[in-house]
């Protein structure tokens, strides 16, 4: 019971003791903008603000970077916000008052360690799966596959075309009616010879049949 109320006494003397020294010093008001170090046209907003010398207290400055607040002459005072170095001002002594300063805000890079990740739960579904793996053919052997003429004629045809391929195919389209803006394209059916050609192949075909 003793050991409490002596350590009760010793704190609430401790902190009188700490507000008498406070008390001692001139207030100051003390305004800035915090910048960002490496380019003064960017500001860093909502950095916090702690009095070191005042039992911690905490002040944010706004979404512009600006704080105004009251402390005393001597003062510690801690900027912080995530992703920049901490950066400590001491209020000067005889400041009239007022106090103005730029703090400028030095990023901070953080280098993550490397993080590596495995399909494989446990060691036996690695050995299972090495062990039933496959092993892949030679650079060779890939391109061969790769270039046959039968896979290129199943992509040719399944695979929709790309946008160069449209474009190509728009810009020919609008080259060939640029050619032919004066003059008449010709109808087919209106064509004898086109006809003399169509009643020959029909009849070479028939003769192909036969024999």
């Amino acid at each position: 019971m003793n050991k409490c109320l002596l350590i009760i006494l010793l704190s609430l003397f401790a902190g009188i003791t700490a507000f008498a020294q406070n008390a001692d010093k001139p207030l100051v008001q003390f305004t800035g903008i915090t910048y960002n170090a490496d380019s003064t046209k960017f500001i860093v907003p909502y950095v916090t603000v702690t009095n070191l010398s005042n039992k911690n207290t905490v002040y944010i400055a706004n979404y512009k970077g600006y704080f105004s607040f009251v402390t005393h002459e001597q003062d510690t005072l801690r900027f912080t916000a995530v992703g920049f170095a901490a950066q400590d001002v001491v209020i000067p002594a005889n400041s009239n008052k007022s106090y103005t300063v730029q703090i400028l805000m030095k990023p901070q890079v953080i280098t993550l360690p490397a993080f590596h990740m495995f399909p494989w739960a446990t060691t036996d579904e690695f050995k299972r799966d090495f062990l039933t793996m496959k092993l892949a053919d030679d650079d060779l052997e890939n391109a061969r596959k790769n270039l046959s003429k039968g896979l290129t004629n199943v992509s040719y045809t399944s695979l929709p075309r790309d946008a160069n391929e449209i474009q190509s195919a728009i810009g020919q389209d609008m080259h060939n009616r640029i050619l032919n803006s004066h003059s008449l394209i010709p109808n087919p059916l209106l064509n004898p010879i086109a006809w003399g050609s169509l009643i020959k192949s029909i009849a070479d075909g028939d003769k192909s049949r036969n024999n």
